[in-house]
């Protein structure tokens, strides 16, 4: 009996024309099933790359290469070194659940003609309790909020939703999962956000010197810091809204 196979998922696998490159998967059809492994692995031997199985893959996903824990699947921190088969279409729909929860999904919701795409100004007003804060920032401030929350070198989702004055990103900035909402974390960036303004550290002048120093962290970030630590000043995100401020751009 031939298994039931999303017709969602159908629509993704109807496009794959052989190869394709998703968020940091490489997908490659073959005659017998689907290969799967870090992009940046696309050119190793085969044999030079750790087989894992389809579940295993659920746990590869939970940790990056220094064991830190990854809450946000869709960071570019996925592991390397491991190749894992899809016997069939439903096993590739189990493989890329588990290395990106919900984003073939999302992926199918995008092709429509009009999206459900749900912006900033619109989310944040249904926002209730410790959030309702998320209104405060003007759009100014809000579009830098975003930029340092949704750079590439934290999230691969190609955000469809907007602020007014920031445009959508494009696929090949980021990838081919798309951002249909903001999501919790950057509720919890635009709380200490708005926090770190009332006490006055986002209207400060900073210095070039204090620049570069942001820079260089940046370019060597802290391992140990959890990725929704706000309250850390060695947080990426954080540093990274702090630059923006200081280049206005």
């Amino acid at each position: 009996m031939t298994a039931f196979v999303n017709p969602t998922l159908a629509a993704f696998v109807g496009q794959l024309s052989g190869e394709l490159a998703f968020a940091q998967v490489q997908i490659r059809q073959e005659a017998e099933g689907f290969t799967l492994r870090h992009i940046e692995d696309a050119g190793a031997p085969g044999e030079s790359l750790r087989a894992i199985g389809i579940e295993d893959l659920r746990l590869l996903v939970q940790t990056t290469v220094t064991d830190a824990f990854r809450p946000l699947k869709s960071a570019p921190n996925l592991r390397r070194g491991w190749r894992a088969h899809a016997a069939d279409t439903v096993q590739l729909g189990i493989a890329l659940d588990h290395l990106y929860p919900g984003a073939i999904a999302d992926w199918f919701a995008a092709q429509a003609r009009t999206p459900q795409v749900t912006h900033y100004r619109e989310f944040t007003a249904r926002q209730t309790g410790m959030y309702r804060i998320t209104t405060l920032p003007d759009d100014y401030r809000a579009a830098q909020i975003t930029r340092a929350c949704c750079d590439r070198r934290f999230c691969l989702k190609q955000r469809l939703w907007t602020v007014p004055g920031l445009d959508t990103d494009v696929v090949a900035d980021k990838s081919l999962i798309p951002c249909l909402e903001p999501c919790a974390l950057m509720m919890e960036f635009v709380r200490k956000a708005v926090r770190l303004e009332k006490e006055g550290e986002l209207s400060a002048a900073i210095s070039p010197e204090e620049v570069r120093r942001l820079q260089e962290k940046l370019d060597r970030p802290v391992s140990s810091i959890r990725e929704a630590d706000f309250e850390s000043a060695e947080n990426p995100r954080r540093l990274l809204l702090l630059q923006q401020l200081a280049r206005r751009d």
